[in-house]
C-alpha cells in the first residue's frame, strides 16, 4: 500500500510464513531475502563506485552498463538501453571467432517471446564441428554462456543443424522442417551471484576465469594452467587463444613440452600431429577442446566432467 514501510511489511510476510509453513520454511524464506538483498546492495555499490570512477565526460548509462551486474539489473527492471536482439548479437560476436576454429559459424533464425517457459532464442548453427562430438559439445557451451551473459532473460536455446546425439544438459527436438534441434536448457552464468555450484551430473560446466599470468604473453606460444587440478593447454595464435586438455589422444603423453609449427602442434613422444586453429584435428585423433571466451582481457574456460576421466 502507499506509503507503507516495505521492511516492515517483508517481516509481516516472513512472519506469517513462519506461522503458517513452519520454521524450515521461514528459515529458508530469510535465506531468500539475505540472498536477495545483498544481490542488490552489491549493484548498488557497483553503480556507486561506477559512477564516481567514470572518465568526465561518459556517458553513465554506457558506464552502468558495461558492468555484468549492473546491466543485469537494469534487464530485470526493462530499463537497459539494448533490446534483446541487440545484446544477443552481441553475444554471438564474442562467440564467432571461436566457432571459426571449429569450421563454423552462427547465425539468428528468431526469437518467440511468447512461448509458455519464457524467451526462446532460435539460432541456425552451419558447418561446425567436423563430424567431431567433443568439439560440438564445446560449441554447444560456448553459445549457451555467451547468451546467459549479455541476454539472461532468455530461458531457452534452439539451435538448427546439430546432428549429433545430444550430450548432458541438452536435448534434440525435431524442427518443423525436419532438421534436428538443440534445446539448451536455461541456466544463469556459473559465475553470476547466487549461481549454484554445478551438480555431478546433467549440468553444463563450471566457468573459471584464468590468472593473466597463465596465459601466452605472444602470438605462437604456449602455455599449461592448472584449474581445479586439471591441466589445460593454452595456445596463442594471432588473432584467437585456443584451451585443450594437456594429453595427446594417441599416447596419453602430456603436450606441455610439444612444438608449436604454425598452426599445428606435435606430440613429442609419438609426433602425431594436430591443428590448433582448428578445434585439435589430427590424422587420427582430436584433441579434447574446451569452451573459451575471451573478452576485455579477462579469459574464461569451462571444465567439462570428462576431464575428469583419466586414461
Amino acid at each position: 500500500m502507499a506509503g507503507a514501510d516495505p521492511g516492515a511489511r517483508i517481516g509481516e510476510l516472513l512472519d506469517r510464513l513462519g506461522r503458517e509453513a513452519g520454521p524450515q520454511a521461514r528459515e529458508t524464506a530469510d535465506e531468500l531475502v539475505r540472498s536477495v538483498v545483498e544481490f542488490y546492495g552489491e549493484g548498488l555499490a557497483r553503480t556507486v563506485r561506477l559512477l564516481r570512477t567514470a572518465p568526465a565526460g561518459s556517458d553513465p548509462l554506457a558506464v552502468l552498463t558495461a558492468d555484468e551486474l549492473v546491466g543485469d539489473l537494469l534487464i530485470l527492471h526493462d530499463l537497459h538501453p539494448e533490446d534483446t536482439m541487440t545484446r544477443v548479437g552481441r553475444a554471438l560476436d564474442k562467440v564467432r571467432p571461436y566457432l571459426g576454429s571449429h569450421a563454423g559459424d552462427v547465425d539468428v533464425a528468431g526469437l518467440d517471446l511468447e512461448t509458455p517457459e519464457g524467451p526462446t532464442l532460435r539460432l541456425r548453427l552451419r558447418g561446425s564441428c567436423d563430424g567431431c562430438p567433443s568439439s560440438t559439445q564445446t560449441v554447444r557451451w560456448t553459445i549457451e554462456e555467451a547468451v546467459a551473459r549479455l541476454a539472461p532473460e532468455i530461458a531457452h536455446i534452439e539451435v538448427e543443424g546439430v546432428a549429433e546425439a545430444p550430450a548432458a544438459g541438452v536435448a534434440e527436438a525435431p524442427a518443423a522442417d525436419g532438421q534436428p534441434l538443440l534445446q539448451i536448457l536455461p541456466h544463469p552464468p556459473a559465475d553470476a551471484p547466487g549461481a549454484p555450484p554445478p551438480a555431478a551430473d546433467g549440468e553444463p560446466p563450471r566457468w573459471h576465469t584464468l590468472a593473466a599470468p597463465a596465459l601466452p604473453a605472444r602470438d605462437h606460444a604456449t602455455r599449461v594452467a592448472d584449474v581445479e587440478g586439471n591441466a589445460l593447454l593454452l595456445v596463442r595464435l594471432p588473432g584467437n587463444l585456443y584451451a585443450y586438455r594437456d594429453r595427446c589422444p594417441g599416447c596419453g603423453a602430456d603436450l606441455r613440452t610439444a612444438p608449436l609449427d604454425g598452426e599445428f602442434l606435435s606430440c613429442a613422444e609419438c609426433a602425431a600431429r594436430f591443428d590448433v586453429r582448428h578445434a585439435g584435428r589430427g590424422e587420427q585423433a582430436h584433441l579434447e577442446p574446451l569452451p573459451l571466451l575471451e573478452e576485455e582481457g579477462a579469459v574464461r574456460v569451462a571444465l567439462p566432467e570428462l576431464l575428469g576421466a583419466r586414461p
